[in-house]
């Protein structure tokens, strides 16, 4: 990582006014009918420190604007470990909660979004018009467009595990960068500039190469990071490390070696787009001083979302084992190389007799 983590100094103060917002929403506590995974305790929330991430996002920013940019990152994990958990193979209801999810994205006024029906309702329904207040309708639209995409590929990594399907490298990681909530982050990221950029500029080529690369450099990050919580105890079939080593036919070494070789190349690529790429498209563009130093503040953004990624990742406890030990109250038990532990069994593809036809079912663990 060619590059330093700054964290903001507000960061003590957000992480109590997240843990309150939490438990406003009711991201924190047993909500009545949730399965464990979908009520977060206090524990857990403080556990993950989504606000040590966000404070390296927005090392300057307010304290208001960290406390949005925490509730952002802590909504969007929520929905990730909510889907699963509530709808677990339920694609209609999933589809039909994303339905639901898009009325509290309302143009304009937020008077016409429904009353919110579970937590994470809730949580939108507060961070829509925080968030949309000042913004254009345009720039609305664009951000409802992040959150529906990252909504979307949750429904296909559900469609995905009812198929039993590990998806091959290629296609996995076009939609990871969906799930990761990428479009989310660079959205935002792009609506609090300073400056003026034009639109035409944030559509080239160049920038488009260079959030791929960034993004695709995070998403592969997660995956190292979170395969004994996703493999071991949760039995997904959506990770890198996983799909590597289907695709490869591979152990799990040899894969980490393959994803962190990726990982390299793209983070190389990201230094080469800014050394050369960023350049040249001023100059096609013929941007001035004002967009140019908007330019650039965008890219520093880009660099600290990268830097305060991989150090949250180190020091946050969502992946550790005695933190996934004590949420999930299970250790995962391995027997010769084979995954024998707590909702495992996704993790092992089965192929029943030719005569019985299709797949076999997986379990799901929560």
């Amino acid at each position: 990582m060619p590059y330093s983590h700054r964290l903001n100094r507000q960061l003590d103060r957000a992480r109590e006014n997240l843990v309150a917002w939490s438990a406003r929403m009711g991201i924190i506590g047993q909500a009545p009918g949730l399965p464990r995974c979908a009520a977060w305790t206090e524990q857990d929330l403080r556990a993950f420190d989504y606000v040590l991430c966000s404070a390296g996002l927005v090392p300057d920013a307010p304290l208001a604007e960290l406390d949005l940019a925490s509730a952002w990152l802590c909504w969007a994990s929520y929905g990730d470990d909510y889907y699963p958990s509530v709808f677990g193979r339920n694609l209609v209801a999933a589809k039909a909660q994303n339905r639901r999810l898009a009325a509290f994205m309302p143009a304009g006024d937020a008077a016409g979004a429904p009353a919110s029906a579970s937590p994470l309702e809730a949580g939108l329904a507060d961070l829509w018009p925080r968030s949309t207040s000042s913004m254009s309708p345009a720039n609305q639209q664009q951000l409802c467009g992040s959150v529906m995409e990252m909504l979307e590929s949750l429904v296909w990594e559900l469609a995905d595990e009812a198929l039993n399907r590990i998806p091959d490298p290629v296609d996995y990681l076009e939609m990871r960068r969906a799930t990761f909530g990428c479009s989310l982050t660079i959205s935002l990221a792009r609506l609090a500039g300073r400056g003026q950029v034009p639109p035409e500029v944030y559509r080239s080529e160049t920038i488009r190469d260079l959030e791929e690369t960034a993004s695709d450099y995070a998403c592969l990050l997660n995956d190292v990071f979170s395969y004994q919580k996703e493999i071991e105890f949760e039995g997904q079939l959506h990770n890198g490390v996983l799909s590597v080593q289907r695709f490869l036919g591979c152990g799990i070494p040899a894969a980490v070696e393959v994803v962190n070789d990726l990982m390299t190349q793209r983070l190389r690529q990201f230094e080469r787009i800014i050394a050369t790429g960023l350049p040249a498209l001023c100059e096609r563009h013929r941007l001035d001083g004002p967009a140019r130093a908007a330019l650039d503040e965008y890219v520093q953004q880009l660099q600290d979302w990268l830097a305060s990624i991989l150090h949250w990742h180190r020091a946050c406890g969502r992946y550790t084992e005695p933190q996934l030990l004590r949420r999930y109250g299970a250790a995962p038990g391995k027997v010769a190389g084979t995954l024998t532990g707590l909702g495992t069994s996704a993790a092992r593809i089965t192929h029943p007799p030719a005569a019985a036809g299709g797949r076999g079912t997986p379990g799901r663990g929560c």
